[in-house]
């Protein structure tokens, strides 16, 4: 028998994404949260690698980006956008009625607005980053799922969660404290090392301070909001997180 982590592992790769499951393994869904940074990283790690393709095959800069962001809402089934819209309708309708509204399957126009917003931000963004610093863009990618997939733990540590039978809220039944973090703490250690002696590849460094700034303001800026997260919230902020540290570092470094 695969050890538990692994399990939980081969878990985080079914629950988030469309790719094939493990062959030969169970996969175990209870601590698989702490994973999803990792699962990011194998997300963007496509994208750019979808990207570095069709830039070969001479695509622009515009369907480059469309391409990519397309590409990343069909590796996740997307199971966050969805989050995002219903948080919309939520917000929108106060926290009196914000369950209410995120249980209601018709989108509303503020969903749809949440998610035209945040579209246009990310292909602005990318695109900044695409005309100014081109090279960066395939490294960007990883880091900014990285950093989206670790706002939900936050959310998850620091505050409850609002439905007792809600779907999502096995993550935070079966989270244990800050050793949900470990995980993603470790990609960041390991990144630093790898980056620092590589001049090239300092301007990433400041991904760190932009991602964590955005993984934990989301996250804290939605609990506080609304009192608590859902599992719509939780993919709010994947999205939301990945935004804006999309558009921090355009702000950055596409002078």
């Amino acid at each position: 028998m695969a050890p538990l982590w692994i399990r939980d592992f081969a878990g985080a790769w079914v629950f988030y994404t469309v790719l094939p499951g493990w062959p030969r393994l169970q996969p175990r869904f209870e601590r698989i949260a702490r994973f999803a940074p990792w699962i990011g990283l194998v997300i963007g790690s496509l994208q750019a690698l979808l990207w570095l393709l069709l830039e070969a095959l001479g695509w622009s800069p515009l369907p480059l980006v469309l391409a990519v962001i397309s590409f990343g809402a069909w590796l996740t089934g997307g199971l966050h956008l969805d989050g995002v819209m219903d948080t919309g309708d939520g917000l929108a309708a106060g926290r009196d009625r914000c369950l209410e509204a995120m249980d209601d399957s018709r989108v509303g126009a503020s969903g749809v607005l949440a998610l035209l917003l945040v579209l246009a931000l990310l292909v602005a963004a990318l695109l900044t980053l695409a005309q100014h610093q081109p090279s960066l863009v395939p490294l960007v990618l990883p880091v900014v799922a990285f950093w989206g997939r670790c706002s939900p733990l936050w959310a998850m540590l620091g505050f409850p969660y609002l439905r007792e039978e809600g779907t999502a809220s096995f993550h935070r039944t079966h989270a244990r404290s800050g050793q949900e973090l470990i995980p993603a703490a470790a990609v960041v250690g390991l990144g630093l090392v790898v980056l620092l002696p590589w001049p090239q590849w300092r301007g990433l460094l400041i991904s760190v301070p932009c991602g964590l700034l955005a993984a934990w303001g989301v996250a804290t800026w939605l609990g506080r909001r609304l009192g608590g997260h859902t599992g719509d919230t939780y993919g709010a902020s994947v999205v939301w997180t990945e935004t804006l540290t999309l558009v921090l570092l355009a702000l950055l470094l596409g002078g």
